[in-house]
């Protein structure tokens, strides 16, 4: 995969495309896609289409398609003169074909207006319909709806709460058992968000066990508080796991390219993330028990 590939598909990702979403946005046929995104032009109809097809990824995963050709030109092959000759040459016959289709679109728009007209009013006249047959309802039905309401029996709930005094007896061994209040547990914060990152704060344990799976294909990349890579920063793909032990940092970056496809824990806890950014940073600070 060449560096353009690799930015034009972790672009894509982020937006949480797949190849078939991006082959309907753009209308580019899928293997070219894969093409653009392994470098491999070779199956190409021609390297005229190699910048057009470039350029319409760029523009629909938001990236400057420009810029982008500017950067990698040493990477796209030259177009040779002939092709550039032979597109503006089959341009007339495209624009030709083109002022065909608008004059028949414009030939059919009265036909579709009335249809659309006739359309509306069947609507109008069943909404009146249903607005009549609803207003002449009788009064006295409404009364009887009313009344069946009125006379349902009351509940029996009041025969459980009898039953649940216990004797005087009984009461006194139930207070032994609120033990079970003192053990200590982890506890991690709601996340504070700020523009894509959400800063959250793990208590109430020394340890800070990180897992991340993946079921989709997304970007994973953990660093620590001195930006450094902590494990291998790439795209993974769905059943892939990532773990790392970030107890000794106290501190963890993870960078997430499409999080609806991966599940964060903490210490075999899940992570509820606070916003719903499909790119999105999550740092967590690890505050140990004194």
């Amino acid at each position: 995969m060449t560096e353009l590939g690799a930015r034009l598909k972790e672009a894509r990702l982020s937006k949480g495309y797949s190849l078939d979403d991006l082959q309907e946005i753009t209308k580019i046929q899928k293997r070219y896609l894969n093409a653009i995104e392994e470098g491999n032009y070779s199956i190409m109809p021609g390297t005229f289409y190699v910048r057009a097809f470039i350029k319409q990824y760029a523009e629909a995963v938001g990236l400057d398609a420009d810029e982008l050709l500017d950067e990698f030109k040493k990477e796209i092959p030259n177009q040779p003169t002939e092709e550039v000759a032979q597109s503006i040459s089959q341009s007339p016959t495209r624009r030709r074909l083109n002022t065909r289709s608008t004059n028949r679109m414009l030939e059919s728009m009265p036909k579709i207006i009335v249809g659309l007209f006739i359309i509306v009013i069947i609507v109008a006249i069943w909404f009146l319909y249903q607005q009549k047959m609803a207003t002449n309802q009788p009064d006295e039905m409404q009364k009887e709806t009313q009344l069946e309401y009125e006379q349902v029996p009351p509940s029996t709930s009041e025969k459980p709460a009898k039953e649940e005094q216990p004797a005087e007896d009984e009461q006194e061994p139930a207070e032994e058992e609120p033990a079970e209040e003192e053990t200590a547990t982890q506890e991690l914060s709601p996340g504070t968000p700020n523009g894509e990152t959400t800063t959250y704060t793990l208590t109430g344990t020394d340890k800070m066990a990180l897992r991340i799976e993946v079921t989709g294909e997304t970007w994973v990349g953990i660093r620590d508080e001195a930006g450094s890579e902590q494990v291998d920063a790439r795209v993974y793909n769905a059943g892939e796991v990532v773990e790392f032990d970030a107890t000794t940092n106290q501190y963890a970056r993870i960078r997430l390219g499409n999080s609806n496809n991966a599940k964060v824990f903490v210490n075999d806890e899940p992570l509820k993330y606070a916003q719903s950014a499909v790119t999105q940073n999550i740092i967590i600070t690890l505050q140990p028990e004194e």
